[in-house]
């Protein structure tokens, strides 16, 4: 460390080195001189600064690097993208945690990619649930969460500030589920006809206590992950999976409807029962516990069937009879 030195100090000034320190001024002048006029240039040539009283965007992850990525209404960056998935299917390895598996969250993410930024709808609140918000990043995209904890709804609302969730409330039962799909099949063209209102409906699948706008969304993309179906008491996903598949036709002009835990009973055959194996995709986007679906609706779609094979059974009888 030094030490400060007290006293005046006595310097010699030389004639020859005062004339060579003045013929260095002018040299230092102009340097000076070219510096700060190149950066009012550079300076000038940025974009103005917004009006006085302009409110600051909020902060949302991705925002400052989207809005360098091309045009408006952009998704993430595709590094960005790829690197977010890439952490959550990291955890999804994990089999200690309740997270996805990574073969079922590249899926959906790939489903995403495509689709975002978009109007998502997700039955279900989770550890992916800030991942699915932040994949649908960007202008236009929304994202909606429902869930029938309304503690767990108000506890992510809290933690994610921003995040758009609602409460649901089922009267369904797993244990219920051969009664609720034969009362579903019995209604096909009557209470639980494909093309409908759910908010009017007496379906005993429907759920019709969403806030009215919801059901006036043309969604992209359903994600069906919730409600719990593991236990025979639990509400199970009988009523989301009919509930998408109406939304989709009514409302909607292409809809890719994901439903997670396909290998569960109630998922596998509901699924085929309103979202149909002729619309099932095959490939990258479908795994044995993720069905990937698209519904098309439509003035052409089938009012009084789900599905073709249906609709032919039902077109037969009329014929017969």
């Amino acid at each position: 460390m030094k030490k400060a030195t007290s006293g005046p100090k006595l310097l010699a000034a030389h004639p020859a080195s005062m004339s060579r320190r003045r013929l260095w001024l002018p040299v230092v002048f102009l340097a000076l001189f070219a510096c700060v006029s190149l950066l009012t240039l550079l300076s000038t040539a940025r974009a103005p600064p917004p009006p006085p009283g302009t409110p600051r965007p909020p902060l949302i992850l991705g925002a400052t690097t989207a809005a360098g990525a091309g045009a408006e209404g952009s998704g993430l960056p595709a590094h960005v993208f790829d690197a977010l998935v890439q952490y959550a299917a990291t955890a999804g390895n994990n089999s200690s945690t309740s997270s996805m598996p990574e073969q079922d969250v590249r899926a959906i993410a790939a489903v995403l990619r495509r689709r975002a930024p978009c109007k998502a709808l997700v039955f279900g609140l989770g550890a992916e649930t800030p991942l699915w918000r932040a994949l649908n990043h960007g202008a236009g995209g929304r994202t909606v969460f429902l869930d029938e904890n309304a503690f767990y709804v108000a506890h992510m609302e809290a933690t994610h500030p921003g995040l758009e969730a609602y409460d649901v409330s089922y009267s369904t039962a797993v244990r219920d589920f051969e009664n609720l799909l034969e009362h579903a099949r019995a209604t096909r063209a009557a209470e639980c006809r494909p093309v409908q209102n759910l908010l009017f409906s007496d379906c005993r699948l429907a759920i019709g206590d969403l806030p009215n706008a919801l059901y006036e969304v043309a969604w992209d993309v359903i994600l069906v992950d919730g409600p719990r179906g593991f236990a025979p008491g639990s509400p199970g996903r009988m009523a989301a999976i009919f509930s998408a598949a109406v939304m989709a036709r009514t409302k909607g002009k292409e809809t890719d409807v994901l439903v997670h835990d396909l290998g569960r009973e109630v998922e596998s055959v509901c699924a085929g029962e309103f979202l149909c194996e002729e619309n099932r995709v095959q490939g990258s986007t479908s795994t044995p516990s993720l069905g990937h679906y698209v519904i098309r609706g439509g003035a052409d779609v089938d009012r009084k069937a789900f599905c073709r094979s249906m609709a032919k059974k039902l077109a037969a009888a009329k014929k017969a009879s």
